[in-house]
């Protein structure tokens, strides 16, 4: 008899001892706990305004610690990576290191076209020139001592020529942009284990430099930090301790966003990015396709209605065609952050939440302060927040991208346009 009690009470402590581990404490005599006794947002972080209680109010709503969430299909939540869960970009950052530690590679047959179907004449000319053709193809190029390079390179990471000429054209912009998977291709010819290892070098060096701090990639000043929003890591690690799946969905080479995002507690298969094609194990300039698109057509990628594919495709196993379009609500992630227009399709399609880091992307910030269902929650970044823009956001005119890249209005689902925002949340 004491042997099986013995054993009663070991089964009973270690079903204790998981619940703690997942942020919840047993309630006697029930089989779910009481809110207060769930993992809560920590509240030694600052919020903007009521976020962090609307954010919790969402959480307890859906979660298998407070016993709301039972059975069925599990809740999703759904992050965009680059100034959503870390300031600053981590796929530009690898950029920078690649440059500055000469990886980038001379393109197959010197030819800068070869790199993307979407750049330029005018780009592929001004790099040539810039980078000379005295580096075998296939050879680093020394982008550490030959700033002309490094420069040329870093203007058409933002999307012009130092002479300032498009860098990229031709593409739907609703679906890919060139500037992004350029960035990319820069590490076609390594494996995917170099990349990680790439992007492992630049996370040490980015975590340890000061915050604000900034570094020289030829003659230009980038970034030269990275730092995770300590809030946006209590959110991931809360959802989760709620039983709630934690995805990332990020516009970075998926490479580099699996080596960051154990920062947060995600693990590598839950992560969507950047998909390159490989051929023997050796990454090559094109993108595998989403959506019913084949391989190598590189016409479409994690970025705006583009990233909704991608999340439909691989959390939700929506096949074909049919993941680019918005699923019904039931089989929808429930809350969703982002901060850009790359990300202002898949936060739309959250069902009770929809975390805005401000950085005054247009389109975003549009659909967000106009808040049509009250479910569009903007917070200021949480590191060096950016001024109160001046002029209200242009929504009834030109904050809208069309597929061919021009301007328009910003329309709700009904069709009405939405009117002009002016900027609170700073």
């Amino acid at each position: 008899m004491r042997r099986i009690v013995r054993l009663t009470a070991i089964v009973a402590a270690s079903l204790v001892a998981q619940m703690a581990l997942a942020g919840c404490a047993a309630s006697p005599g029930s089989g779910a706990s009481t809110v207060t006794e769930c993992r809560q947002l920590s509240p030694g972080l600052p919020w903007f305004g009521n976020i962090r209680e609307r954010l919790q109010t969402t959480i307890d709503a859906h979660s298998s610690c407070t016993g709301t969430f039972s059975g069925g299909r599990v809740p999703v939540a759904i992050f965009d990576w680059d100034n959503t869960v870390v300031k600053n970009d981590i796929g530009y950052g690898t950029n920078f290191w690649m440059l500055r530690n000469d990886k980038v590679l001379q393109p197959a047959n010197k030819d800068w076209k070869t790199t993307d179907r979407y750049l330029t004449d005018a780009a592929a000319v001004a790099l040539s020139a810039a980078c000379g053709s005295e580096t075998p193809a296939g050879q680093p190029l020394k982008t550490s001592t030959d700033a002309e390079c490094a420069d040329e390179i870093v203007a058409v990471l933002d999307d012009t020529t130092r002479a300032g000429e498009p860098a990229f054209a031709g593409f739907d912009a609703r679906r890919m942009t060139g500037a992004y998977s350029w960035g990319a291709a820069l590490s076609a010819g390594y494996t995917a284990e170099d990349l990680e290892g790439f992007a492992a070098a630049m996370k040490q060096e980015n975590l340890g430099a000061p915050e604000g701090a900034t570094q020289t990639v030829g003659t230009k000043q980038v970034d030269g930090y990275i730092r995770v929003y300590q809030q946006i890591k209590d959110l991931i690690g809360t959802l989760q301790a709620h039983g709630v799946q934690t995805w990332v969905v990020s516009a970075s080479p998926e490479p580099i966003v699996k080596v960051w995002a154990e920062e947060v507690g995600i693990d590598a298969a839950h992560i969507v990015g950047v998909r390159s094609v490989y051929e023997n194990g050796i990454q090559t300039p094109h993108l595998e396709g989403c959506g019913g698109v084949p391989d190598g057509d590189d016409s479409v990628m994690t970025y705006i209605d583009g990233k909704r594919c991608w999340a439909n495709q691989v959390i939700f196993g929506v096949e074909g065609p049919a993941a680019f379009e918005q699923l019904p609500a039931e089989r929808r992630q429930i809350l969703s952050a982002g901060d850009s227009v790359t990300d202002v399709t898949f936060v739309g399609d959250a069902t009770e939440a929809r975390l805005v880091i401000n950085r005054n992307k247009a389109e975003l910030m549009c659909r967000a302060y106009d808040n049509d269902d009250g479910k569009w929650l903007v917070t200021p970044m949480f590191i060096d927040p950016k001024p109160q823009r001046t002029d209200p956001y242009a929504c009834s005119t030109k904050a809208y991208t069309n597929p061919n890249n021009s301007p328009g209005p910003v329309k709700r689902v009904d069709g009405s346009v939405i009117p002009d925002q002016t900027d609170t949340a700073h």
